[in-house]
């Protein structure tokens, strides 16, 4: 990992991931309402993200505890860029 302080990044909460693939590349959008940010990603780089992510959650586990997670595909958030603007028209 870069030699950086995190505590200085600036952080944008991330409410859904999806992946798409070809045989050459992955495209992972990480999206918060209607605004997101794609990363195309080799193969073999996308195999080392769920490496280093499995190993990450693991350390977690080990001084939290489990993390009780469902994976169900599909979801879509119920909050959405456009309740947050609000309706002007309704005013």
């Amino acid at each position: 990992m870069l030699n950086m302080d995190l505590n200085k990044v600036p952080k944008q909460f991330c409410e859904n991931i999806t992946v798409a693939f070809s045989q050459e590349f992955f495209i992972m959008g990480m999206l918060t309402g209607e605004n997101g940010v794609l990363y195309a990603l080799t193969p073999q780089h996308m195999k080392r993200l769920q490496q280093y992510l499995t190993h990450q959650i693991g350390e977690y586990e080990k001084q939290f505890g489990a993390i009780q997670a469902l994976w169900t595909p599909g979801v879509h958030s119920p909050i959405q860029t456009n309740d947050l603007k609000g309706d002007s028209s309704k005013s």
